[in-house]
């Protein structure tokens, strides 16, 4: 039972969420940060709102329904969605494109790996010279 137990803890997979969970959690942290201190401030200045908590409630009955608190929510969660693409997604995805520009034109960076394709390519373009110079 002990041995199961290590084998599911040990997998690749059950590591890599854990590790998972606490870059997201700090990741978390660092969008919240920009969100809070950078773009709600400006939004509070364009709109003249400190909050949208405690506009547009209707009472029903004994129940208070806050729509703007809904309103809020969602503006914040567009705003988050936007942060994390702006500043996060788009400029990994251009440097990947550009990395991979530069594979496929065949430009190699001095402070690259070596690479099992480059060994492999190397012993072929050898052996071609030795098989013509024969």
């Amino acid at each position: 039972m002990l041995k199961g137990f290590k084998d599911f803890i040990m997998r690749g997979n059950v590591i890599d969420l854990a590790v998972a969970v606490v870059i997201g959690a700090a990741f978390t942290a660092v969008v919240n940060s920009i969100v809070d201190r950078i773009f709600n401030p400006l939004i509070g200045a364009l709109f003249q709102a400190d909050s949208l908590d405690n506009a547009l409630i209707v009472s029903v009955g004994d129940a208070e329904l806050q729509f703007g608190a809904v309103i809020g929510a969602i503006i914040s969660f567009l705003i988050i969605a936007a942060v994390v693409y702006f500043v996060f997604v788009l400029p990994i995805n251009t440097m990947k494109e550009r990395a991979e520009a530069k594979r496929k034109a065949g430009i190699v960076e001095e402070k690259a790996p070596v690479t099992e394709i480059d060994v492999l390519t190397e012993i072929r373009d050898l052996l071609a010279r030795s098989n013509l110079k024969e």
